[in-house]
C-alpha cells in the first residue's frame, strides 16, 4: 500500500514491537490513527488489543479489511475511515499511534481534551522536543504549555528516517503521554485558558500587556480590559515565553 496524506509507513519491525511494548495493552480499547499498512494495528493485535483504527485514506482501509479481515470478524479489529481531527472517535483507553506530522498538534490537544488512560504517540522530533520545553525558556511555546498543563510527558526514543517508507526528512521520537488527574494549578475555564495560551504565543515576542491588547477576536475585549487593570505589573510586562505554568493560570482565572 502507498502511503498518501502526509503519512510514513513503519517498516522496522523492531521498532514496531518496541512500540507495542511501551504499555500493557492487553484487553484494553486502543485508539490506533493512521493505521496505513497496519503494521503497529498487527502488533496491537497480537498482545491482545482491541484496536479502533481510524484512517483517512479509504484505499487504506480498504486494504486493512483485506489485511485484518479475520480480526474484524471476531470484533478485535474495528477500521474506521475518518480524520482523525474532527470526526467521530470510537470510545478508547489507551491510544497508540503514529501520527501523520501536518496534524500531530490539532490530534494531540483534541486527545488531551477528550481524555484518555495513556498513550504512546509518535511525532517528528522536533515536535516532541517542543512537548517537553520548560515553561520559562525560549523553546517553549503553545504546544508546550497546553501538553504540561494536562499531562506529563516521557520521551522514549527516536527512530531514524530509515525505518520509514517513504522516507521522512526528519527523525522521529516515540513518547508516553500520561493525563494529569488535575492541571497542576487550578483553571476555572479550560475553553478560556486554550484561548489565552493560544492569543499570547500568536504574539510571542511582545510583552503579555500587548499580546492581550492585539488578541483580536480570541478573547472578550471587555474581559481584556479587566486582565490589564487586574493582574500584576510583573506578568503584564512579561513575554510569553517568559511565563511560568501558574501565570497561564493567573491570567485565565480574572473574573
Amino acid at each position: 500500500m502507498k502511503a498518501h496524506h502526509d503519512q510514513h509507513f513503519l517498516i522496522d519491525p523492531h521498532a514496531t514491537q518496541r512500540i507495542a511494548d511501551l504499555a500493557e495493552v492487553k484487553g484494553k480499547r486502543v485508539l490506533e490513527i493512521g493505521p496505513g499498512n497496519g503494521a503497529l494495528t498487527s502488533a496491537l493485535l497480537q498482545r491482545g488489543a482491541i484496536v479502533y483504527a481510524v484512517e483517512l485514506d479509504g484505499r487504506l482501509c480498504e486494504g486493512l479489511h483485506t489485511i485484518f479481515s479475520e480480526e474484524i470478524a471476531q470484533g478485535q479489529l474495528t477500521v474506521q475511515q475518518g480524520d482523525a481531527t474532527r470526526c467521530d472517535l470510537p470510545p478508547f483507553e489507551m491510544v497508540v499511534s503514529n501520527l501523520p506530522y501536518s496534524a500531530s498538534s490539532k490530534i494531540t490537544f483534541r486527545l488531551l481534551k477528550i481524555g484518555f488512560e495513556e498513550a504512546v504517540l509518535m511525532y517528528q522530533s522536533e515536535f516532541a522536543d517542543r512537548m517537553v520545553a520548560p515553561a520559562g525558556t525560549k523553546n517553549c511555546g503553545r504546544l508546550s504549555i497546553m501538553v504540561q498543563t494536562y499531562a506529563v510527558v516521557q520521551q522514549c526514543f527516536k527512530l531514524p528516517p530509515n525505518c520509514f517508507s517513504p522516507k521522512p526528512q526528519v527523525h522521529s521520537t516515540v513518547v508516553k503521554i500520561f493525563p494529569r488527574q488535575h492541571p497542576l494549578f487550578p483553571i476555572n475555564d479550560r475553553d478560556r485558558y486554550a484561548d489565552v495560551v493560544r492569543a499570547l504565543f500568536s504574539h510571542r515576542r511582545k510583552t503579555v500587556r500587548n499580546c492581550l491588547k492585539g488578541s483580536g477576536g480570541m478573547l472578550d475585549p471587555e474581559w481584556v480590559r479587566r486582565m490589564i487593570v487586574t493582574l500584576p505589573e510583573e506578568i503584564l510586562k512579561s513575554r510569553p515565553e517568559e511565563l511560568y505554568l501558574e501565570d497561564f493560570a493567573t491570567i485565565s482565572n480574572v473574573a
